[in-house]
């Protein structure tokens, strides 16, 4: 397994997690099966998979909304899930470090006034009122949502909803947020919108992302990417690692981006043409061909 820690010690640490749903006939469907993973803080992980993979059942078992059939989760060495019920101090202090922004923004909100919204988890928590309207301040501007703030809830787009979804979350000051396939309601825009957001929050201040997606663009804007297959963890390395195995994607029903299919077909298509080691967007991508091109005498330079 790969060494994902940092000096040796992970912020998040799974060991031999199992997890099965029960139908109604009482019968057990295996979902997660022996799933061992370290985090370290401040990375910024994608999770992906094809439907049924394991990714939403992992991140409700990280967020403690489901306990593990097996296997134990630890968060800064501390043993806080397994098996056995833990009790609610135990909980609400993994609630509070590790935040989620779920699929569906209408099922976050909770009011009908963005900055009432964004107070709730701060409110719930015992936070002082001057602290609250502070960190309701800061959570809108980090997402760009400042102008909203005495707007309605119930007029805001799904980006600009989900937006807010995620200032509640920050507004907590978690030092982790999963996003459990939380742009894929949106339109380009809104999932543009919500992307600048994560890596705004990972880079900018150093929040811990865990991005479950089957998007494999969005997957590759990561430092680290786990794919899940069948339960188990299939794929896990650097972006441009996990995506130069295009197969292995194929094989488990994923696709690599479209920028990296593009440059290893022209990489056996025109002799020379040097496939590169990195993922890219489409305007880096179109920019390298580009160059390629020219430098192989294909296409003349401005």
């Amino acid at each position: 397994m790969t060494d994902h820690t940092v000096n040796g010690a992970p912020f998040i640490e799974t060991r031999h997690l199992s997890y099965s749903y029960e139908d109604a006939d009482g019968n057990r469907h295996p979902a997660l099966r022996d799933v061992s993973l370290t985090i370290p803080k401040g990375q910024f992980l994608a999770v992906l998979g094809h439907n049924g993979s394991g990714k939403s059942t992992l991140a409700k078992l990280l967020n403690m909304i489901l306990l593990p059939d097996d296997g134990e989760i630890y968060v800064d060495g501390e043993l806080v899930s397994s098996s056995s019920e833990p009790d609610d101090a135990t909980v609400f202090s993994v609630r509070r470090r590790i935040g989620m922004v779920h699929q569906n923004p209408d099922n976050q909100i909770v009011a009908s006034v963005v900055e009432e919204d964004v107070a709730f988890g701060p409110e719930n928590l015992g936070i002082p009122s001057a602290q609250i309207r502070e960190r309701v301040d800061a959570a809108l501007a980090a997402v760009g949502m400042t102008e909203y703030a005495l707007g309605s809830t119930s007029h805001l787009s799904g980006g600009q909803k989900q937006r807010v979804a995620i200032a509640g979350i920050i507004a907590m000051t978690p030092e982790c947020i999963i996003f459990d396939e939380s742009t894929s309601m949106l339109d380009p825009s809104g999932r543009r919108d919500v992307m600048d957001t994560i890596k705004y929050l990972n880079r900018e201040r150093g929040i811990t992302i865990i991005h479950i997606t089957h998007d494999m663009s969005e997957a590759a804007m990561a430092d680290r990417v786990v794919v899940l297959s069948d339960g188990e963890v299939f794929l896990d390395g650097e972006p441009s690692v996990i995506f130069s195995k295009p197969d292995e994607l194929r094989s488990v029903a994923l696709d690599v981006p479209q920028s990296t299919s593009l440059l290893h077909e022209l990489g056996g298509r025109i002799a020379g043409f040097r496939v590169p080691d990195r993922t890219m967007d489409a305007k880096s991508c179109a920019s390298y061909i580009k160059s390629e091109l020219e430098r192989l005498g294909l296409a003349k330079r401005d």
